[in-house]
């Protein structure tokens, strides 16, 4: 029988707390970031005018002035949609969202009250697998949408986004089995650890070095996987006036998007972990470093002193990612449906599956070696 002490238990809420503050805070910094790199893109001012008391501040106070209208928007219900569903949908992207955040590892681990406290909130030996569930259960938020609101075009946006969830993650698994191959585990923390070494004596021991074409059949996935554009034709303002959103207003329309954000701030901390060595520092190690700091502190608090440097490593890949993201939407135009579906089956699945054979010929020839 395991023990759990109470020292664990709060350090696990703690962890909980952390990812779903950081996953609750992406949207509205999001929302600023992406209106004001579509304006440089555009060449336009974008929000610079709402501001704290006399300062501008580059328009940063426009998330708050943002929120507060949607609290106080009239929260309207059309008298013909199927009222409960139409409620829940919007929570269950959220929810989801929010609750993948429990599987980021924020660092090694620290010492409190003479125990090992992991910082992953949940730490199991199939990290990965886990956001895997969580986040393909996001898209039943956008089915029930479509259907509960009772409009063909909500409906037609709710059955793409299911269609389009079905094909991408197919692909996505199969790009990441060959990580699996090469790392032999399924724990994000020990691929981490090993994405810390160096590799021909000068390069990041990273995954995109052992499996580019993984990393870029993922990173496409997770664009679809998200609705993101050139992606996003559950949403598709062109076709379907606004898909499953388009009875959606207020509180209830913005947490669609809060989950949306939650689930790419996910998905690129994913990216990060799996690819790029997560919260480790390239060519610095969290092992080397305490090595130096350790006969100065003692390790006990010098793994206090690593733990805000390995947030901010992890953060800092995080947010480039989360750029580029922003980038591929006002650059990239949308495509068709019949484009999206012959991306997903005709390109990325069998590029993905050979990809997976022939790392796992490689990689058995050199275990057998």
């Amino acid at each position: 029988m395991i023990e759990i002490s109470f020292t664990q238990i709060i350090s696990t809420i703690l962890l909980m707390l952390l990812g779903i503050a950081v996953g609750a805070q992406v949207a509205p910094i999001m929302s600023w970031v992406e209106r004001r790199q579509c304006a440089i893109i555009q060449r336009r001012l974008g929000p610079n005018r709402v501001g704290f008391f006399q300062f501008r501040l580059l328009g940063l106070g426009q998330p708050i002035a943002d929120a507060i209208k949607l609290l106080f928007k009239e929260d309207f219900v059309p008298p013909y949609v199927h009222k409960v569903f139409y409620v829940l949908a919007p929570v269950v992207p959220v929810a989801t969202g929010l609750a993948v955040t429990v599987a980021i590892p924020w660092g090694s681990h620290v010492v409190v009250n003479n125990q090992i406290i992991n910082l992953q909130a949940v730490n199991l030996n199939s990290g990965f697998l886990l956001i895997f569930a969580l986040s393909s259960l996001a898209v039943y938020g956008v089915t029930l949408a479509g259907w509960s609101s009772n409009n063909k075009y909500s409906l037609l946006g709710g059955l793409r986004a299911s269609a389009q969830m079905v094909s991408y993650e197919v692909a996505m698994g199969l790009s990441i089995i060959p990580l699996v191959f090469i790392w032999g585990t399924l724990d994000l923390q020990t691929m981490i650890t090993k994405q810390s070494e160096i590799l021909w004596g000068f390069l990041p021991n990273w995954g995109f070095i052992h499996a580019p074409i993984s990393f870029f059949v993922f990173i496409v996935t997770i664009f679809a996987e998200t609705n993101r554009l050139p992606f996003d034709l559950a949403e598709s303002e062109g076709e379907l006036v606004a898909g499953f959103l388009t009875e959606y207003g207020a509180m209830r329309w913005s947490l669609f998007f809060l989950g949306e954000y939650s689930m790419m701030f996910v998905m690129c901390v994913l990216t990060v972990s799996l690819f790029f060595g997560g919260y480790e520092l390239p060519w610095l190690s969290q092992h080397y470093l305490l090595e130096i700091l350790t006969p100065q502190v003692g390790e006990v608090l010098a793994r206090w002193v690593l733990l805000p440097l390995g947030i901010i490593v992890l953060l800092t890949k995080v947010i480039l990612l989360m750029w580029i993201f922003v980038q591929v939407r006002f650059t990239i135009p949308r495509f068709r449906y019949d484009q999206l579906m012959k991306l997903g089956w005709i390109y990325l699945l069998p590029i993905a599956l050979i990809n997976l054979i022939i790392t796992a010929i490689i990689t058995a020839i050199v275990k057998f070696h």
